[in-house]
C-alpha cells in the first residue's frame, strides 16, 4: 500500500526579484512500513523535501498524497492538525522541556490530540511508549538526569505517542556518540520491523543511511538515486567493493 505519493513536486523561493528553485519536479512513492533514508549534501534539497513531506511547508507546484488525501495546498491550521494526527518528528536536538519529567514530555502531545484521553489514560500510554523504547525505569527523570541517548529515546516515544503512521527523523544521531547512535538506529529498525512504522530519516551520514532498506539520494533539487543501501565491501575480498 502506498502511504505517500509525490507527483511533480516543485519548491521555489523568491529572493527579492530572483526566483530560486530548490525542488525541481520530485516524483516518488513510499509504501507503508518502509524504512527510508533521504540523503544528499548541503543544498541538495533534502531538508526542503522533508519539510514538505512533514507538512511543515507547502510545495510551489505538484501533488502530495498522504494516506489517500491530497495535502499539498492545505492551510497552516489544516497542516498542523494533520501533523498532530498522522506524523511524528524526531530532531537532532531532542527538543525536550527541561523542567518536565520524561513521562510528562511524552504525554504532552496527547493534550491537544484527537482522542481526549484522561490524565490517567495519557500517563498510562506515555509509560507504555517509554517502556517500548527501553526507559521503563526512567519515567520520572528530567532531561538533565538522562544521557543523550536516553533523551533521544524520550523524544522518539513522544513522537510515537499519537500512533502516527509516519515517523520523520531529521539527523537523529547528530548529537550522539557512535555507540549511542548505533543503539538508536537499531531501535528504529525494531520499530520498523515489529510495529511496521514507516520511518523517513534525513541524514548526510552513509552509516546512518545503511540502516535503511531504501536510500533516496538528492542532488541539486532532483532525485539522483533510489535503491537499497550499497553493500559494504568485504575487506577479505577486494573484488566485492562496488
Amino acid at each position: 500500500m502506498e502511504l505517500i505519493t509525490l507527483r511533480g513536486i516543485e519548491k521555489t523561493y523568491q529572493m527579492g526579484d530572483i526566483a530560486v528553485p530548490v525542488l525541481k519536479g520530485i516524483s516518488l512513492a513510499i509504501r507503508q512500513g518502509e524504512l527510508v533514508a533521504l540523503t544528499g549534501s548541503s543544498g541538495s534539497g533534502k531538508s526542503t523535501l522533508m519539510n514538505i513531506l512533514g507538512c511543515l511547508d507547502r510545495p510551489s507546484a505538484g501533488e502530495y498524497w498522504l494516506e489517500g488525501q491530497e495535502v499539498s495546498q492545505l492551510s497552516a491550521d489544516e497542516r498542523a492538525l494533520l501533523r498532530n494526527r498522522k506524523l511524528g518528528f524526531v530532531f537532532q536536538s531532542f527538543n525536550l522541556l527541561a523542567r518536565t519529567s520524561a513521562i510528562e514530555n511524552v504525554a504532552m502531545p496527547l493534550s491537544y490530540g484527537a482522542e481526549h484521553l484522561s490524565e490517567r489514560e495519557a500517563r498510562e500510554r506515555a509509560a507504555e511508549m517509554l517502556t517500548k523504547v527501553g526507559l521503563a525505569d526512567r519515567l520520572d527523570h528530567h532531561p538533565s538526569q538522562l544521557s543523550g541517548g536516553q533523551q533521544q529515546r524520550v523524544a522518539i516515544a513522544r513522537a510515537l505517542i499519537n500512533r502516527p503512521p509516519v515517523l520523520f527523523a531529521d539527523e537523529p544521531t547528530g548529537n550522539l556518540d557512535s555507540k549511542t547512535s548505533e543503539e538508536v538506529l537499531q531501535m528504529f529498525e525494531r520499530l520498523h520491523t515489529e510495529d511496521r512504522i514507516t520511518i523517513i530519516m534525513v541524514t548526510h551520514d552513509p552509516k546512518v543511511a545503511g540502516h535503511a532498506n531504501r536510500v533516496i539520494r538528492m542532488d541539486d533539487g532532483v532525485i539522483q538515486g533510489d535503491a537499497p543501501p550499497a553493500a559494504e565491501p568485504n575487506p577479505k575480498n577486494p573484488e566485492s567493493a562496488p
